[in-house]
């Protein structure tokens, strides 16, 4: 009996050997280190989709024989990098893209090295007279990433860290008005990455993004998992793919102060919100509901603390060019922003509004109606409305409606508990923040830890290495004797 496994076990490696020599008739090993060679692709930038997916499931087989230490290890090649690139790669993707302000561009490159790795994907045991059964969090493969122009490199890295830590190997479709700054992030990590490894392609990502790349990744076998972070547009296409897709879509944040609040704290976070990257992040604070017993104060306090004040005059000038009317289907208008305006520094927004203000400023506020454009649409420039409403109900009323069920972010400045508790089940949103900036909920001033794509479309919410997870039970039955 002994004899004929032996023999059963050298056919199987026989034939198995048989098998490897035909399908790669130059004899290249398939150790895990030494994968066949993708002409098309240069340090994981390829000139397709279909190339590199099928590139990245070649890298995905080859990380999993480098087993956890592995992923460790890219993700330390990621933060190291973009530390020590801080400032070099934050002047090259704002000199790309043109948008938001230099030192925050460098700052959320140095705050990469803060994100978590491996320790989120702990394991769930469970023992008893049945036996043992362990749920573990195991990958998907390879995962097709949608990345924005507001942070590309940013966004690019915490996803790098958060899809490997898992696991998994991805394939980029940068926004083409960042891409040159990501392929230069992904060749960079890639050097030393296959330097330290040996696997080359972990990253990749299309050199020249386009929609057709977009729908090509979607509908690519290679690819198990989606995660998109941008506008409605691309989420709702992602959604119709028939893949899985985490998606981080679009926000309009709502801030309320009411009576109780600390109002030159209150002043001080919205500003520092806000004015992040000229208003760049999805979870800044676009418009603002005060309550009018304290709507004058405040106002003293926001124009104390920095913050510019547009005459209704002024604000109309930079609206007429931050907004086009344009006629939809059955004759209906609707608003189109401006790109060029989004992220701009608020000097070239008080330029068109006619007016000079004081070197330094930040932000620009002025006083509207809850129905105003710049209450309604995502803006993203550092300039807020700030609403007076009669109470809080009215406050979380038009906040609510300000959101538009985006269940996004919203924040609220006050004392009372009550008012937190009921802005906080009205809303529902994915982030709420009390008594700080938009900037505390991802870990800038409150708990917590941060990423650049935040799931609120399809509920995953702040992603981290678990997000790209499946979970596998693995059971041990006790028992076993027949006796």
């Amino acid at each position: 009996m002994k004899q004929q496994l032996s023999e059963d076990l050298v056919r199987s490696i026989v034939a198995e050997v048989m098998q490897n020599l035909q399908a790669n008739p130059a004899g290249a090993s398939d150790c895990g280190c030494k994968l066949k060679s993708h002409s098309a692709g240069n340090l994981g930038v390829f000139q397709d989709a279909s190339s590199a997916a099928a590139a990245a499931k070649e890298a995905f087989g080859a990380l999993r024989k480098k087993g956890v230490a592995g992923r460790v290890k890219v993700i330390e090649i990621v933060k190291k990098i973009c530390t020590a690139k801080d400032e070099e790669w934050g002047k090259l993707e704002f000199a790309e893209t043109k948008i938001g302000r230099l030192d925050h561009k460098i700052a959320k490159l140095q705050g990469i090295k803060d994100l978590p790795g491996i320790e989120w994907l702990r394991p769930y045991g469970m023992s008893g007279d049945h036996g043992i059964s362990m749920e573990e969090n195991t990958p998907f493969g390879v995962v097709g990433a949608i990345t924005p122009v507001t942070h590309s490199i940013p966004t690019l890295s915490c996803n790098v860290i958060n899809i490997v830590a898992a696991g998994n190997t991805v394939v980029f479709n940068a926004h083409p008005g960042g891409a040159k700054c990501a392929v230069t992030a992904v060749k960079t990590f890639n050097a030393e990455i296959e330097r330290e490894l040996g696997i080359p392609n972990i990253i990749t990502i299309i050199e020249k993004p386009s929609i057709e790349s977009f729908n090509e990744l979607c509908a690519s076998d290679d690819v198990n998992l989606l995660v998109i972070t941008g506008g409605p547009g691309v989420v709702d296409a992602a959604m119709k793919s028939g893949k899985r897709a985490i998606c981080a879509g679009p926000g309009n944040p709502p801030v309320v102060v009411d009576e109780s609040a600390h109002l030159d704290k209150a002043a001080r976070d919205i500003i520092f919100g806000a004015s992040f990257d000229n208003n760049l992040l999805c979870i800044g604070e676009k418009q603002i509901f005060v309550l009018d017993k304290v709507y004058d104060a405040f106002i003293a306090e926001f124009k104390k603390a920095g913050a510019f004040q547009l005459t209704s005059d002024q604000l109309e000038k930079v609206t007429e060019a931050a907004f086009d009317i344009k006629d939809g289907a059955g004759g209906c208008s609707h608003p189109v922003l401006n790109r060029a305006l989004v992220g701009a520094a608020p000097e070239k927004l008080a330029e068109i509004a006619g007016v000079q203000i004081p070197a330094g400023t930040e932000l620009l506020f002025a006083e509207t109606d809850k129905d105003h454009l710049f209450v309604i649409e995502e803006q993203m420039m550092p300039l807020v409305p700030v609403i007076r409403v009669r109470d809080i109900h009215e406050a979380i009323a038009f906040a609510k409606e300000s959101e538009h069920g985006y269940k996004h972010s919203a924040m609220i400045h006050t004392l009372n508990v009550e008012h937190m508790t009921y802005m906080a089940k009205e809303l529902d949103s994915t982030l709420f923040v009390k008594n700080g900036s938009c900037m505390a909920g991802l870990g800038n001033g409150g708990e917590g830890y941060s990423s650049f794509s935040v799931a609120t479309t399809t509920g995953e919410g702040i992603t981290t290495p678990l997000t790209f997870t499946r979970k596998r039970r693995c059971v041990m039955v006790d028992n076993l004797s027949l006796i």
